[in-house]
This record gives C-alpha cells, structure tokens and sequence, in this order.
C-alpha cells in the first residue's frame, strides 16, 4: 500500500512539472503576399536577411515594442507596441501574426493564433528560426579581384642596306642591349554582399520641438478636421490625421478632437501614441484620456506617455 502511495505521489508530481508554464514564449510572424521584411523588437533587428516567414524563438519578456520594415520602400513600416507573448493568465504562448494589406494597400500586423508552448517543436521547413539575442549574422562581403599585367618591348632599331645582284634591300635590326622593357599592372577589386541594407521608408516631415512652441492655427486645424470628417474609411482617416499630426505642432485639445473623429477605440489609442511627440504641452496630456471608454487603453497610453523623454 505504501509503494502504491509513492508511485500515485509521483506520477502526480510529474504532471505537475509538466503543466507549470514554460519561461519563453515564442513570435512567428509571415507575410500573406510574401513582401520581405525585417523584423525590430525592443529596437534590435531580428534577422539579417529579409524574410517572408520568420519565427523568433526564447522571448522572456510578457511584451515587445515591434517594427516590421520592408524591403519593398514603398510599403509603409508596421509599428506595435505592447505586443503580447503571453496569454491573459501570463503564460507564456507560442503567438503568431500574419502581415496583411487593407482595403488601401496600407500593410497591418493581424493576430493569427495563439497556442500553448510545445516542447521540441519542429517549425515547416519554409520558416526562417531565430533566437532572441542572437540574429542570424549578416551576409559575408565578397569581393572579385582582377589583374592584368601589359608588358610593351621598345628597342632602338637600327637600318641597313644590302645590294645582292643588283637589287637593294633594307634589313631592320633591333639591338637587344638597347631594348627596354615596361611592365603596367592594372587591379580591379569588386565587393559586394547578398542582402541589402534596412530601407528606411520615406514619410512625412516631423515637427521636431513641438513642447512649448506655437500649435496650428485654429482655422488651419479646422479645415483639417473637416477633411478627416469627409474621410470614408477610418484607417485612411487614420494615416491622413497621422499626416498633418507629422507636419504640424498640435495642443492636446486639439488632439482630442482628432482623437474623436474615429470610431474604434484602437485607432484613437494608435493617434494618440504617435501625436504625444508632437504636442505642445504635454503636461496636459493626461486630458487625452477622456476620449477612451476603456481603463486598459487608458492605462497602455499612460505606460506609453510615462516611457517618453
């Protein structure tokens, strides 16, 4: 009866050693229409090389600020903040994302999937692993050289006339101890690597030192507000009012009132987070939180805000 209650003791130790939640989670990320991207978390480049589908594997951490930056530069870079390993209990995920285009052509990072952490898992042979901290290291430079090597013969010829029955001929003679003898070597080195470097996409001018300098002038901010209000679409809404956020200095009730121009609470949380660098006084900033409904956008923006210099 004992050794039954030792071998019951532990079989139900083992299976709690198999449930206790695994210390890394792990990110996949793949393109739906195959562009290549690189992918940035906490501001580290992930891979070298472009991929279509990459898996990062050994995350530690319950969130990562991500970029996702296109090789194609007319693709506009994906920027997420917060995004999540674990699932709501804190565990630690196998999490994938998929990379799709809206209605516009605009790139989005979509969740896919989210399932428990399998030890020994085998990823399909078509996605590129990673390891956190360790990118795969960057294409070696290779290099082409190439010599050629002229050799020109200048000697001092002498002529003489030889009369043989009559008919004359001329003989050239070149004198071999009053020859020289020049030697040109040209070199030709080319290097190149297989992969090019980050694209950095082109966007709107910043408006750099907005704290404390002049906002856009009431009838300006107006006519822009009217022409996000004639926007149909709200992620084009989005990007038109991230566009006159980048060109110009804004107050934050002038912010709120952009911020009340969307419907869904996620692109008010996305304009608020990118017009925090452009507003004059920031100190006012904490107003911006009437807009949400929700207490966890309002707590993500005060994280994001509290981050900020």
């Amino acid at each position: 009866m004992q050794k039954l209650f030792y071998a019951l003791t532990a079989t139900l130790l083992s299976f709690n050693l198999m449930a206790q939640p695994v210390p890394v989670g792990h990110l996949t990320i793949f393109s739906e229409d195959g562009d290549k991207f690189y992918l940035v978390l906490n501001g580290e480049r992930q891979n070298n090389v472009a991929q279509t589908n990459l898996r990062v594997e050994d995350l530690n951490q319950p969130y990562y600020n991500a970029k996702v930056l296109f090789t194609d530069n007319t693709l506009l870079e994906i920027s997420k903040n917060y995004l999540p390993i674990t699932d709501a209990y804190g565990h630690f995920m196998d999490v994938t994302y998929k990379i799709r285009k809206d209605k516009t052509g605009k790139p989005k990072l979509n969740f896919f999937s989210m399932v428990p952490v399998q030890q020994g898992f085998i990823p399909a042979s078509n996605v590129t692993v990673v390891h956190y901290g360790q990118p795969t290291p960057p294409p070696v430079a290779t290099g082409t050289t190439v010599t050629q090597t002229t050799t020109t013969t200048v000697g001092t010829p002498a002529g003489v006339n030889v009369n043989v029955g009559g008919i004359n001929m001329g003989v050239t003679i070149t004198d071999p101890t009053m020859t020289q003898t020049h030697t040109t070597t040209h070199t030709t080195t080319t290097t190149h690597t297989d992969a090019p470097p980050v694209p950095r996409n082109p966007g709107p001018p910043v408006a750099v030192g907005c704290r404390g300098n002049s906002c856009m002038a009431p009838s300006d901010f107006q006519s822009a507000l009217e022409s996000l209000k004639k926007q149909s679409f709200e992620d084009t809404r989005l990007s038109s009012a991230k566009n006159i956020a980048g060109r110009q200095c804004l107050t934050a009730a002038q912010i709120i009132q952009v911020c009340n121009e969307f419907s869904f609470e996620d692109n008010k949380l996305d304009f608020a987070k990118f017009a925090y660098s452009h507003c004059t006084d920031t100190k006012n900033y904490f107003k911006v939180n009437e807009v949400f409904q929700f207490s966890s956008n309002i707590d993500e923006l005060n994280a994001f805000t509290a981050s900020q210099p």
